[in-house]
């Protein structure tokens, strides 16, 4: 296994400047933010412009990354997939496309994104049309030889308030997923965070879904008790954001994962790919030096656990 980080916390810092700074900071690889120029979504980035990428700009990159000692462990793209309105689902999965196109002149052998949901449907509801919605985007990505990658967050609240956002964010819903699109290149981009302050067991699922595990998403998550005694699990219903309730993100090492188990058991299955920090520590945000520091300290922590 080896350490990367999603190049999002790093935000509108150009794609070399970040590569460089990776690599004179310990890291092997990026996941790099592909949103679209235009984009309005919290926790995204655009370091390429994947809609107007050329084979020549594709190799720049390749060279400089190679150069630095760098991999691309995937490009993210993170948006829903299922949207309720027509055009804008339709914008979303041509996006996703254009990101598979991007990977194969890059090089990168994973485009990462949500699931999604159609909000005006139950959770249910949303799986005959996300069979059809992934199964041509899965097919679509089978085709040139690049895997997809669903993270498993619920995106509590995105849509509708105390409602998910997706409907990808259980083992539960995994097995529905794999079971309606199961193509050997669809799999997770496994991240124990969101199962943490859902109260999911993190480590089991390891062994279940060996074979659909791609892509690891280093992020800590802990758990107030007392939030969550007098909260309950659905949660803060006046909270000011999203981030007040029972839970919170936390940097690797500085919540309650335990990433020493977690590691073994990727081990255990035989995992050998990327684990990479997802930057969401509300402690480690304000500044790109306070970015940086937390990503240092995730780092050094995971290191020791390699």
């Amino acid at each position: 296994m080896y350490l990367g980080f999603l190049t999002v916390c790093l935000g509108k810092m150009p794609l070399k400047e970040k590569a460089e700074w990776a690599a004179e900071s310990g890291f092997k690889s990026l996941e790099i933010a592909c949103w679209p120029r235009t984009n309005d979504r919290d926790y995204s980035s655009s370091d390429i412009d994947v809609a107007a990428l050329t084979q020549k700009e594709a190799d720049e990159i390749k060279g400089y990354m190679k150069k630095l000692g760098l991999t691309v462990s995937s490009l993210a793209y993170y948006d829903n997939n299922l949207h309720n309105n027509p055009a804008k689902r339709a914008f979303i999965n041509n996006h996703v496309k254009k990101c598979i196109d991007a990977a194969v002149m890059l090089g990168a052998p994973a485009v990462g994104t949500f699931a999604g949901r159609n909000i005006d449907k139950t959770i249910a509801g949303n799986f005959d049309e996300f069979e059809e919605v992934f199964g041509k985007l899965v097919g679509y990505a089978e085709e040139k030889g690049i895997k997809i990658i669903v993270e498993n967050c619920p995106m509590e609240s995105w849509q509708v308030k105390g409602l998910p956002g997706t409907i990808s964010f259980t083992p539960e819903l995994w097995e529905e997923m794999f079971k309606r699109v199961p193509n050997k290149n669809f799999g997770l981009n496994y991240d124990p965070s969101h199962l943490r302050f859902q109260l999911i067991d993190y480590i089991a699922p390891i062994a279940a879904f060996k074979d659909r595990i791609f892509h690891v998403h280093a992020k800590d998550a802990e758990v107030f008790d007392d939030r969550l005694a007098y909260y309950g699990i659905f949660n803060r219903q006046f909270s000011k954001s999203w981030g007040e309730g029972y839970w919170r993100f936390r940097m690797p090492g500085l919540g309650q994962v335990k990433f020493a188990e977690l590691v073994k058991a990727l081990k255990d299955i035989g995992y050998d790919g990327v684990l990479s920090i997802e930057h969401e520590d509300p402690l480690y945000e304000g500044s790109e030096a306070k970015v940086k520091e937390g990503l240092v300290l995730g780092r050094k922590y995971l290191e020791k656990l390699l």
